[in-house]
C-alpha cells in the first residue's frame, strides 16, 4: 500500500512538473508572439506594371534601408490585369500603371481618389530582335518579310504595350496583314522572354525593357505620334489600411533619388502641359 501511494505520488509530480512546463512554455510564447508583433513592421503592397520591375526592385532596396518599420512587397503584372484585380478588392496600397486609361478606371470608380494620382513617368515603344542572328527591321513594313514568321505584343486588351503596339500597326496600315504572325503575351516582360528564346523574331517592348537584356537588340525605335503618349501614373488606393506609410511612399516615389533610378533604366520624366 506503503509503495502504491508512493508510486502515485511520484506520478502526481511528475503530471504537476509536466504541466508547469506546459504553462511556462505558453506564458513564453505568448510573451514572444507579443513581442514580435509589436516590433511588427509594416508591410505594403505595390501593384506595378511589369515593365517597372527592375527599377522598382533598386528603389525597394534604397527605401526599405532608409525607412525603418516598412516593407514593400510588389505586384508586377499587366496595367489591365492589376486594375482588375483593384476593382475586385485585392488589398493594394498603391497602384503604378503603365498606361493613364487604368488609373483613370479607378479614380472614375472612386477606388482612386482624383488628388492622390499624378502622371510619373513616361516611356518610349520600340521593337525589338534577338541580338543574334542579326535580321533587319527599320520600319513597321518590314514586319511583313518572310523570315519574320512571328511577332510577340502583349494583349492589346489588358497590356498597354501592346495596346500602343496595336496602333501603331493601325497607323502603319499593317494591322490586318499581319494578325497571322502576331503572339499575344500575358505582359511585356513575357514579350521580351519570347524574343529572347527564339519563339518570336520580333517583339513590341518598351524602351526600358530593351535596356534590360543583352539578348535582343532594338531593331527600331517607333515613331511616337503613329501612338497614344506613353505615361506612368502613381495613384494611392484608398481601401489601403496603412495611409501614412503609403502616403511616404507615394512622395518619396517622385523624389530625385527614385527619379534618378527610374531615368537610370530608362525611363523619363512625362512633359508638363
Amino acid at each position: 500500500m506503503i509503495h502504491l501511494l508512493t508510486k502515485r505520488g511520484t506520478q502526481l509530480l511528475v503530471l504537476l512538473f509536466t504541466m508547469a512546463l506546459v504553462i511556462s512554455a505558453c506564458g513564453t510564447k505568448q510573451t514572444d508572439e507579443k513581442t514580435d508583433s509589436g516590433s511588427q513592421s509594416v508591410e505594403l503592397t505595390i501593384s506595378a506594371a511589369a515593365s517597372l520591375t527592375d527599377a522598382l526592385q533598386e528603389i525597394q532596396k534604397n527605401y526599405e534601408a532608409k525607412t525603418s518599420g516598412v516593407k514593400l512587397h510588389f505586384n508586377f503584372g499587366a496595367s489591365g490585369a492589376l486594375q482588375q484585380q483593384i476593382e475586385q478588392g485585392a488589398p493594394v496600397d498603391l497602384f503604378l500603371s503603365a498606361a493613364s486609361k487604368n488609373m483613370k478606371a479607378l479614380v472614375d470608380k472612386q477606388l482612386v481618389e482624383q488628388n492622390q494620382q499624378k502622371s510619373l513617368l513616361a516611356n518610349e515603344l520600340t521593337v525589338i530582335t534577338a541580338a543574334k542572328p542579326s535580321i533587319s527591321i527599320q520600319e513597321a513594313k518590314d514586319l511583313l518579310k518572310a523570315d519574320i514568321q512571328k511577332i510577340a505584343i502583349g494583349i492589346p486588351e489588358t497590356v498597354p504595350a501592346g495596346k500602343y503596339a496595336q496602333e501603331a500597326l493601325t497607323n502603319a496600315g499593317i494591322w490586318d496583314d499581319i494578325q497571322s504572325k502576331l503572339v499575344q503575351a500575358k505582359d511585356v516582360r513575357q514579350v521580351l522572354q519570347y524574343v529572347q528564346t527564339g519563339n518570336t523574331e520580333a517583339g513590341f517592348v518598351y524602351k526600358t525593357d530593351a535596356l534590360t537584356s543583352d539578348q535582343v537588340k532594338i531593331a527600331y525605335t517607333v515613331d511616337p505620334s503613329s501612338y497614344s503618349p506613353i505615361t506612368y501614373p502613381i495613384g494611392i488606393v484608398k481601401a489601403t489600411t496603412h495611409a501614412k506609410e503609403v502616403e511616404q511612399l507615394y512622395t518619396y516615389l517622385q523624389s530625385k533619388d527614385a527619379m534618378d533610378v527610374f531615368v537610370k533604366y530608362g525611363f523619363s520624366i512625362p512633359e508638363v502641359k
